[in-house]
């Protein structure tokens, strides 16, 4: 059985973390959602509420969980038992890291392996902080993020739309 995980922070959740969920559960046996809790980050939602925006944004993919973790990522794959990472690539500067990171893993946890998936072309630009930055100044989010979650960080940020 093929298990992975696609980790991240989903701050908020956008159109291209929609896609690559999408995407990469049609390729594995089973998909997590792995939510990062890093403590030191100034999250726009909290742990939990991001857990739950996923869950509700997956609840139609059968073979999709959501939860969240913290500490090393290959320390919760040991947990979980998943042997996949999932990562998408937006650019050739995306892939420098995550190339790193992938094996770095691969060192610390031999049975891990990283899959890349490239961005759809139309989200190539996308990311979270661009979507927290738009918001913040009353920008239209919603090319951005799935309309079930565009009134929820707007509030974040106080603004009635």
């Amino acid at each position: 059985m093929k298990k992975a995980i696609y980790p991240g922070s989903f701050d908020p959740i956008t159109f291209g973390h929609q896609d690559m969920i999408e995407r990469s559960a049609a390729i594995v046996d089973e998909l997590i959602v792995g939510v990062l809790n890093n403590s030191e980050k100034n999250s726009l939602f909290s742990v939990e509420e991001r857990v739950n925006m996923l869950k509700e944004l997956t609840k139609d993919i059968p073979n999709v969980t959501v939860d969240s973790f913290d500490g090393l990522l290959v320390d919760y794959m040991k947990k979980s038992g998943a042997t996949i990472i999932v990562r998408g690539l937006r650019a050739v500067t995306d892939f420098e890291y995550e190339l790193q990171i992938a094996q770095t893993n691969h060192v610390e946890y031999p049975a891990v392996e990283t899959i890349f998936l490239v961005t759809n072309l139309k989200y190539s630009y996308l990311s979270s902080s661009v979507v927290r930055e738009f918001a913040a100044y009353g920008g239209d989010i919603t090319k951005f993020v799935p309309p079930q979650f565009v009134d929820r960080i707007y509030r974040k940020y106080n603004i009635k739309k």
